[in-house]
């Protein structure tokens, strides 16, 4: 079966073993492929299902995208604890290892100014969800509206607590968010997430990752920690540390790739 190299991440050569039992894609072992000082991290995968026409009807296939997502980063993952690595897109491949070592030359200056940028550095994601309003019971005398304006009247009431629930949930985001902005030396804020694509409960109010020196995280993860129980109703997750997906100048489908193992159960 023909195959095609599979790239995971770009890191500079390190000293410590990966895992010994680590697979990658489709079971297949990682390999280190050294070029100019730099290293790729890569696997053979079948052009059968990598190749640019097989791609495009898997990435419809979500059960296929998930279990591919979870083996890419279980790669990265393994990687974050020996080095600093630089993940790229989910599903970059290349026809063999010289098309591999021709695009670490191309982009030779851009990993290693990444790499010394994010070297001792990890990413902590942070969200903040306003939960669903618990449901109460509801007296049968004033369960049907004595009138068209006290169905009116009603829905205002209903309609302006809502609001009044969210500018709470924002105002707690911006805070919270100010003070962690404060401890990270880079911040991205990404769209909230849509709660019928990840299946969380609540609406996403914030959802941002902060670049954080390892070994400051322990205060990062403290200062979240403490924010938990600040405000009834709103939820705060925290996951971590993850290589730094947000920070390194690829696409948004590197972040989607680690928002898929998440949604999978598989995040921290």
């Amino acid at each position: 079966m023909t195959g095609l190299r599979y790239v995971y991440a770009v890191c500079r050569p390190f000293e410590l073993p990966l895992q010994v039992q680590l697979t990658g894609i489709g079971g297949a072992p990682p390999a280190l492929l050294h070029h100019h000082g730099l290293v790729a991290v890569v696997s053979t995968v079948p052009e059968a299902d990598f190749s640019e026409e097989a791609l495009k009807a898997h990435l419809e296939d979500l059960d296929w995208l998930a279990a591919t997502a979870r083996a890419h980063q279980g790669v990265i993952d393994a990687l974050t604890t020996v080095t600093t690595p630089l993940p790229l897109r989910l599903a970059t491949v290349f026809r063999d290892d010289s098309a591999v070592r021709t695009m670490i030359e191309a982009r030779e200056d851009d990993f290693r100014r990444l790499l010394d940028r994010l070297a001792g550095r990890v990413e902590w994601g942070v969200k903040v969800y306003l939960e669903p309003e618990p449901a109460e019971p509801v007296p049968a005398a004033a369960a049907k509206p004595a009138s068209g304006r006290d169905y009116l009247r009603r829905r205002r009431e209903r309609s302006h607590a809502q609001e009044e629930r969210w500018q709470r949930a924002e105002a707690f985001s911006r805070s919270l968010h100010e003070r962690l902005a404060a401890r990270a030396e880079d911040v991205r804020l990404h769209p909230p997430q849509n709660p019928t694509l990840s299946g969380a409960a609540g609406q996403n109010v914030l959802n941002a990752a902060y670049l954080v020196p390892r070994r400051q995280s322990e205060e990062f993860v403290e200062l979240v920690d403490r924010t938990k129980d600040e405000a009834p109703g709103i939820r705060v997750e925290l996951t971590g540390p993850w290589a730094a997906y947000s920070f390194t100048g690829e696409t948004e489908d590197t972040a989607e790739a680690r928002g898929t193992v998440e949604n999978a159960g598989e995040g921290r």
